[in-house]
């Protein structure tokens, strides 16, 4: 029986609580706030059970510690913007109380993924005995726990690390992200990054491109290298590791779009004067891009993220590939929401019951594959994430 804070209302939070909701023999009390109390209580009528719903900035320190003070949760699940994770871990060192999130830090004037900012916090968390656990999403998350996964039960030494990630669905609009307009922008047009023989290759943003042939009828789609925050992770984790990358799929439409909106400085994130005052022009385009939640309802087809992974098990080669396939309208269907954002939601809540339950436990600041990925891998398929491996 166990109190749970969920801060962050948009597809994700969304998903988060209606996956919290349907495990009520162990999330007995769920709270969602928001800046937007608002969206919160759009969400709390979709449940067949009730539920708090709250106001919180999440920018506000204070603000933070007075709800969690009220609400008196076990654990805090952060589904807000990568910019408050510290405001957020802050709070809850405060009030001593377990926190989770689905991706790591990101200052706000420089778009980069860095554990470090997070990774420092694990002395103060361990003082108090406390658990933080980073990135309980998918990719960051799942993927983690997927390679954990093969290390335990598949291989001696892993070598070779491929996270790949396919969108092959349609919401039918000329240009819009599948999750915040500016992470998802910031990300994409960042410099690509991979880890090969103990040190970090930089290649020019989506410079790197191969065609992937994906499994149960998606079929061949190109692929780019970029950066993910979980390669940092797993290179430090993941002992014999020589090589890892992340591969994203992409639209021609969406790439073309895109370079049009670089050209003219619209994904810029220093601000500007414009009549006498300073916007920043990648969050003025946020206000225009349609809203992620409202893709859900027009969303058709399926992604599938998985790991491809190579390595060595009693003395010979190993290649080895570990995915999960969810479709956009039977999310939709289910939580209201399309499939990117339930399947960074559902791992957020499988975390949130693995550390209240005390299947992984631990005191300090934590990242996925550091636990046991077999409860993990457990929930995954009672949940709404089935997993299929196949041996290559």
């Amino acid at each position: 029986m166990s109190r749970v804070l969920i801060i962050g209302a948009g597809g994700v939070g969304q998903v988060v609580t209606h996956k919290c909701a349907q495990v009520s023999e162990i999330f007995t009390d769920i709270c969602l706030a928001s800046r937007t109390k608002e969206k919160c209580d759009r969400i709390a009528a979709q449940l067949a059970r009730p539920i708090r719903t709250a106001r919180v900035d999440a920018d506000n320190v204070p603000e933070l510690v007075a709800l969690i003070k009220s609400f008196k949760p076990d654990v805090v699940i952060n589904v807000a913007l990568p910019y408050q994770d510290l405001h957020i871990m802050d709070a809850c060192l405060e009030t001593n109380v377990d926190y989770l999130d689905t991706a790591n830090y990101e200052p706000p004037d420089d778009a980069r993924f860095c554990y470090k900012w997070q990774w420092d916090y694990n002395e103060r968390f361990k003082e108090k005995g406390l658990m933080a656990l980073l990135g309980s999403g998918f990719d960051p998350g799942v993927t983690n726990v997927f390679t954990a996964w093969a290390q335990k039960n598949h291989f001696d030494e892993i070598h070779e690390l491929d996270i790949i990630d396919c969108n092959a669905g349609d919401h039918g609009q000329p240009f819009a992200t599948n999750f915040n307009p500016e992470i998802n922008i910031r990300e994409v047009t960042a410099k690509g990054r991979f880890f090969e023989n103990d040190a970090w290759v930089e290649t020019a943003p989506l410079s790197v491109s191969e065609l992937y042939d994906f499994p149960e009828g998606i079929g061949p789609r190109k692929i780019y290298l970029m950066y993910h925050e979980e390669l940092e992770s797993l290179a430090k984790n993941i002992k014999h590791l020589k090589k890892a990358r992340f591969w994203m799929t992409f639209s021609d439409n969406y790439l073309k779009h895109l370079e049009v909106l670089q050209n003219v400085g619209m994904t810029r994130i220093d601000p500007v004067l414009y009549n006498g005052q300073e916007i920043v022009p990648l969050q003025f385009l946020k206000a225009l891009l349609p809203d992620p939640s409202s893709l859900g309802p027009l969303t058709k087809g399926r992604t599938c993220i998985g790991c491809l992974i190579k390595g060595i098990k009693a003395g010979k080669a190993k290649k080895y590939f570990v995915y999960n396939i969810c479709d956009h309208e039977k999310c939709y269907a289910e939580v209201g929401s399309q499939a990117i954002s339930y399947t960074t939601g559902v791992p957020a809540m499988i975390g949130a019951l693995l550390m209240v339950t005390g299947a992984w436990r631990g005191k300090g600041v934590f990242n996925m594959e550091e636990f046991d990925p077999a409860p993990f891998m457990d929930k995954l398929m009672k949940h709404g994430l089935p997993w299929t491996e196949v041996i290559l």
